[in-house]
């Protein structure tokens, strides 16, 4: 399934389905705006899903596990064994995200999609589409049938959870060597040089700094991604993570599911989903700014704006996860029926 199958045009999200959302918040008895980020992110999951009365009641972080053949380059601390431990981890309860989801009732669905030589464990959902990809050093990623695969894997997993009943979803990842691999989806998609947007990752030397840029570099060279097609960008110099993240963004809005962004990661895969269908920024919330140098320039491009920005840099989906928390607090309001009205004094009005 590639991008010629998916819809060109979604339900649509009515402007009356905002302007109701937002009158429900003016009906509220504090002063008009005065939550600015979360009211906005409310009424753009209210206006999505067409319901003023929505909740966010039930709700899937989804965690897409895969590994990266780029690692043989030293861009990375750790090796593909830690990827299939926290894999391990996130299915047992037991990753630091997990930790997170549990005080703020969000359920953790990790799903192997390529996790080198991962055999499966209790908790883990088997959606394997092959064994890690490869060197993007040294060649293509993966073959575009398998990328054109791992995007429609993302648009069925989104299906699937609307079908489950829940109210919004979460993403996350987890790929020892993702943010090399993201970084290189990112220059291509922002035509900027990997230097300006290259990170420490999980924590790199300067050295390592040094092998990640010359390996982006090298990857962008080789395989010339065209930078007008996502898929092409994805299959040459992404991974399996990143493309199933894009078929969730893009199910997302087929679904009316709003989608809270992660880190730079999830931004990355959002941006390629945004240009296959600019409709599917309506249904993005960006949870937090990552500290890795491209998430700010990602986030400006899909005209968002992060709901927390506190330096964070783990994955695994805990900046939508701390992110969801906030939501929570802006929901209990919402849904507050604390009104003007009921408390006997007069709307605030907007003043000139």
């Amino acid at each position: 399934m590639g991008p010629e199958n998916i819809p060109d045009e979604f339900p649509p999200v009515l402007p009356g389905d905002l302007e109701t959302a937002r009158l429900r918040w003016d009906g509220l008895a504090k002063p008009l705006g005065s939550l600015g980020q979360l009211e906005d992110a409310i009424t753009k999951m209210a206006a999505l899903s067409g319901n003023a009365d929505f909740s966010l009641r039930q709700r899937t972080l989804l965690v897409i596990c895969a590994d990266n053949g780029v690692i043989a380059q030293g861009v990375s601390q750790s090796d593909e064994t830690v990827t299939a431990a926290v894999t391990k981890a996130l299915g047992a309860g037991e990753s630091t995200v997990s930790y997170m989801a549990r005080q703020v009732g969000c359920g953790v669905l990790p799903v192997d999609v390529g996790v080198k030589d991962f055999t499966g464990a209790p908790g883990v959902m088997d959606r394997r589409i092959r064994n890690g990809t490869d060197d993007i050093t040294a060649g293509p990623a993966m073959e575009r049938r398998e990328c054109l695969r791992a995007l429609e894997l993302g648009i069925e997993l989104a299906g699937e959870r609307k079908e489950a009943g829940d109210d919004c979803l979460l993403l996350g990842e987890m790929g020892i060597g993702n943010t090399t691999t993201s970084c290189a989806v990112a220059a291509v998609l922002l035509r900027q040089q990997p230097e300006e947007l290259a990170g420490r990752g999980s924590g790199l030397s300067d050295q390592g700094m040094e092998r990640k840029i010359r390996a982006v570099e090298t990857a962008i060279e080789r395989n010339r991604p065209d930078p007008a097609d996502p898929v092409d960008i994805l299959q040459k110099v992404g991974g399996l993570d990143l493309v199933v993240l894009t078929g969730l963004c893009l199910g997302g809005r087929l679904y009316r599911l709003p989608v809270i962004l992660d880190g730079m990661i999830s931004d990355t895969a959002a941006l390629c989903a945004v240009r296959m269908r600019p409709a599917v920024r309506e249904a993005l919330t960006a949870g937090h700014q990552s500290q890795e140098p491209a998430a700010e320039q990602l986030l400006s491009e899909l005209q968002l704006n992060p709901l927390i920005s506190a330096g964070m840099r783990l994955g695994e989906g805990s900046g939508a996860v701390a992110a969801l928390g906030l939501l929570d607090t802006a929901m209990s309001v919402y849904q507050s029926g604390h009104t003007f009205q009921h408390l006997g004094i007069d709307a605030y009005t907007p003043q000139v």
